[in-house]
């Protein structure tokens, strides 16, 4: 009996560890044309608890993930002519103000919304160095340097808050938040870019395709097991 409750909390946390596989996959695929989307990949162990006083109960190894791990590795730059689409070239990220607080992006689809405030794909303000909304009159030609300075005819009226971070954690929306403390990044503005998602399309759909078969087989070992007890049982009664 106790082999069968350690092989039951196996394939059932395999089972898990799957369907969180084919998520994390199908939301990689799901925004494969995002601009500056980043792919996400679980990082997978195999944890155990140690011989316990021959507590054959107690001696689980199973899988899991050890954390969420987002890759940060530039994606292709699409030329738009937009003046307000901006791509960064390099690492870091792009400030935006948030109901959640401020959080971060790579994706540089902006806009000026009906106030003339430079807002993202979602209408949240873009922050400036000092923390502060960009805002824009709308009578002059917009200019945003390699350096993130923004001018709007010879007036500089602002100054991009760009920064970088060891690690993000992504929170949805394209929006990332900084685990640790955020570092100068000396990353450059291109105005009239978009970046694109970092995602493989080709390696994603395999990626999918393994998860899927893994479900599938953590799922017929345990019908097979359900099949073995039932069996067992039937003989136990004879």
């Amino acid at each position: 009996m106790a082999v069968d409750t350690q092989t039951i909390y196996l394939l059932a946390a395999g089972g898990e560890r799957a369907l969180e596989q084919l998520d994390t996959t199908t939301n990689n695929l799901a925004n494969v044309n995002t601009p500056g989307f980043k792919r996400i990949i679980e990082e997978e162990m195999s944890q155990h608890v140690p011989p316990n006083g021959s507590d054959a109960y107690n001696m689980l190894i199973f899988p899991r993930f050890k954390s969420t791990q987002v890759v940060l590795s530039e994606g292709p730059l699409r030329k738009t002519d937009s003046p307000f689409d901006l791509a960064l070239k390099g690492r870091g990220f792009f400030a935006v103000k948030t109901p959640n607080g401020e959080l971060y992006t790579r994706n540089g689809h902006f806009t000026l919304n009906a106030n003339g405030v430079l807002v993202d794909a979602n209408g949240n303000p873009v922050l400036d160095i000092s923390g502060k909304e960009i805002a824009l009159s709308g009578n002059g030609k917009v200019t945003v340097t390699p350096d993130g300075l923004v001018f709007e005819g010879d007036r500089q009226v602002g100054v991009l808050k760009i920064v970088d971070f060891a690690k993000v954690k992504p929170v949805g929306n394209s929006y990332y938040q900084g685990v640790g403390a955020p570092t100068a990044t000396d990353a450059e503005v291109l105005q009239g870019f978009l970046e694109g998602s970092n995602v493989n399309p080709v390696k994603e759909m395999v990626n999918l395709i393994e998860a899927q078969r893994r479900f599938e087989i953590y799922g017929n070992l345990t019908r097979a097991l359900a099949q073995v007890d039932l069996r067992t049982n039937e003989i136990g009664k004879v």
